[in-house]
């Protein structure tokens, strides 16, 4: 695997405890870059602590209805979450902080911590992509499949160095896949269904059928 997708370092730094960090529309994908802007205070407490640490936070996808509680550490999140690194950060002089999130791995989470901190922790364990043996699916074509599609619908890609990185690369088809649907800027709730599988070939199927999808709006819109 290339270099740019190498988590393991970072994943050694991991207690099985980690911040939690809930928004109501944003989901974090393994091997994808989040940027980031803390101004709550809570948050900004959060960051000063972990980057004092392990540099581990863990964002989370706030459940309906979240609205009144958002406020307080009960507001109710989906239990898979994405594990990410503090790779850049920025302190700003009133306090605030612009981060660049990279993703490291999906984690559930098991149950909170009960701490003094204005900030949720969690307890976590970590949910490494799962390769049946038995599959349904030709997995090297199912890469070029979703290269050239992803290719297709999203010609940014095209000039995008990454892009080349992933052509050169011997990348597993998972982390393909999160690479993709991170791209795909799918709804949070489509996003958060492609984070909860951890089945690479279901995962490879859920992608490839957004890029389908993607690409006949975009035929009808061109028509």
């Amino acid at each position: 695997m290339s270099d740019l997708f190498e988590v393991s370092e970072e994943l050694s730094q991991f207690s099985g405890q980690a911040p939690l960090f809930p928004l109501p529309n944003a989901v974090h994908f393994p091997h994808a870059w989040l940027p980031l802007h803390i101004f709550e205070s809570r948050y900004r407490q959060m960051i000063s602590d972990v980057l004092d640490g392990d540099r581990l936070i863990a964002m989370a996808l706030l459940q309906p209805n979240w609205e009144a509680s958002y406020d307080t550490k009960l507001a109710q999140i989906h239990p898979i979450v994405c594990l990410g690194h503090i790779a850049v950060e920025e302190r700003l002089p009133d306090g605030r902080f612009n981060l660049a999130l990279r993703g490291l791995s999906r984690a559930r989470v098991e149950y909170e911590i009960d701490s003094a901190e204005p900030y949720r922790v969690a307890k976590l364990t970590l949910l490494p992509d799962e390769y049946s043996s038995v599959t349904t699916i030709n997995r090297r074509e199912r890469q070029r499949e979703l290269l050239t599609s992803a290719v297709d619908v999203l010609p940014e890609l095209q000039s995008d160095p990454l892009l080349h990185q992933l052509l050169e690369a011997e990348l597993p088809l998972g982390v393909l896949c999160d690479v993709i649907s991170h791209a795909l800027g799918v709804s949070p709730d489509d996003a958060r269904l492609l984070l909860e599988e951890t089945d690479v070939d279901l995962r490879s199927d859920l992608v490839l059928s957004h890029l389908h999808q993607r690409n006949r709006r975009q035929k009808a819109g061109a028509a």
